[in-house]
């Protein structure tokens, strides 16, 4: 069933997003008076096709990777003495900006209507109160202390650990003060502390910001008794069964899986003495953990689950927004995410956050079927968060993207005639290389984290 979702929801995802983004170029070109020949859907042998009154022709392709959208173009052939009118390359510079720039702007809309819709539908946030903080960690040096509430980071509300997270990564790879606001419990004052940071979780891997401060999420406890295995994973190579309850890890007594989550985690490629209870009677089983993530990213792994407990009703709340408080909160969401997605591009460049951090299509793929199987809301940000991607990416000054053209055109536009075809062909292959490597630097992430 997991792959089954995997599988629409990347498709879905694809088709919408490509659909769209082509979809700009498409009628901002049959706005500028642009005859456009092919509207294109993938990549690749046509599976549909059809033609529509203008003559274009519609195509739905095999491979589910991109699309374009032809236009009449005298660089790319013949065009007949009578529709030179309408040729692409024939139309003035800002019109032709006007139609390159379409599909990026494109995305962006998509996004403001999807984050638009969650924000509508509303969604259940855990409140994010501490649960414990770490001796000696830069929360403890900071007076942040169990129990409080986490309001504000940097002066941005948060109304849930989504909301920290996400303020949070902001900062990777940066020095200086973060300011994060908690409120104490039944209290109604703000307070402010202060976390030092010096070029925070530089070039980490897989940077964790709420671990990495020492935070532990307030949660309900759970007892360690097994609910799930990996059928591939350690527990059950080891024989530990659904049902078992876990007592101790090397001799260490265990009565909420979090302490087992945190000794497992401590613990990657290491050989530890389970001993838990079985049908009455105890047992004691060796267990070598497996590790999972590279360098010091390695965490253990057990290959065990248990079963989600119940939040109490005052640790959660409902956030949901009116018709146009939801377009104003899809502007900002949008804006934020494109501006994040800025920055840490600009950290990858010089070195402040790690390229591993670069995810490509196995990733997408899938994020886009666990988004699909948790529902609308959470598939809706997905597809907005992707978009957004999408579009900040196309508007990069690299020849062969929007961004490129883009650039190309502004030049022309500025110096009244358009770079030679010998400085644009360099430009296009270099292009193409820096979107194979980084492309290829993707896939090999995506293998890795396999």
């Amino acid at each position: 069933m997991t792959a089954l979702y995997m599988i629409i929801g990347t498709l879905v995802a694809l088709g919408v997003l490509v659909t769209f983004h082509e979809f700009g170029h498409f009628w901002v070109a049959r706005k500028c008076g642009v005859k456009v020949l092919r509207f294109s859907v993938g990549f690749g042998t046509p599976l549909l096709r059809w033609h529509d009154r203008h003559g274009t022709e519609f195509v739905v392709a095999a491979i589910p990777l991109g699309g374009y959208v032809k236009m009449l173009d005298e660089r790319e052939g013949d065009v007949p003495p009578a529709l030179l009118g309408q040729s692409f390359n024939r139309k003035p510079v800002g019109q032709r900006i006007a139609i390159v720039a379409a599909g990026p702007i494109a995305n962006f809309l998509l996004a403001i209507l999807f984050f638009s819709l969650v924000a509508m539908l509303g969604s259940q946030q855990v409140r994010p109160v501490i649960g414990a903080v770490e001796s000696g960690s830069l929360a403890a040096s900071a007076g942040l202390m169990p129990g409080q509430e986490i309001v504000s980071i940097d002066g941005k509300p948060t109304n849930g650990w989504s909301a920290v997270n996400l303020q949070l990564v902001r900062r990777l790879g940066e020095s200086g003060s973060l300011r994060v606001g908690v409120r104490d419990e039944g209290a109604t004052l703000e307070r402010q502390h202060e976390i030092s940071l010096d070029h925070w979780l530089k070039g980490a891997d897989e940077p964790d910001p709420i671990q990495s401060l020492g935070l532990r999420p307030w949660r309900p406890v759970l007892p360690p008794v097994l609910a799930e295995i990996d059928p591939k994973g350690p527990a059950a190579a080891a024989g530990m069964k659904t049902g078992d309850r876990l007592l101790a890890l090397d001799g260490t007594a265990v009565s909420d899986w979090q302490q087992v989550v945190d000794r497992v985690r401590a613990h990657p490629k290491t050989q530890v003495q389970v001993r838990l209870e079985r049908d009455g009677a105890q047992l004691e089983l060796p267990v070598t953990l497996a590790s999972k993530g590279e360098g010091q990213a390695a965490a253990g792994y057990l290959g065990a689950g248990v079963k989600g407990g119940e939040w109490p009703a005052n640790m959660l709340r409902e956030v949901s927004y009116g018709p146009l408080e939801a377009v104003g909160e899809g502007l900002s969401r949008t804006w934020n995410m494109s501006v994040l997605t800025l920055e840490s591009l600009k950290k990858m460049l010089f070195g402040e956050l790690s390229v591993k951090n670069l995810s490509g299509p196995i990733t997408i793929a899938k994020v886009a079927g666990a988004s699909a199987q948790s529902g609308v809301g959470d598939f809706l940000n997905f597809l907005a968060y992707l978009s957004i991607s999408l579009g900040v990416l196309n508007l990069l000054p690299i020849p062969v993207l929007d961004g490129g053209h883009l650039l190309f055109y502004l030049i022309e536009w500025a110096r009244g005639r358009p770079l030679s075809d010998r400085v644009q062909g360099w430009g296009v292959q270099i292009g193409i290389s820096l979107v194979i490597g980084v492309m290829l630097l993707a896939l090999i992430n995506d293998l890795g984290r396999l």
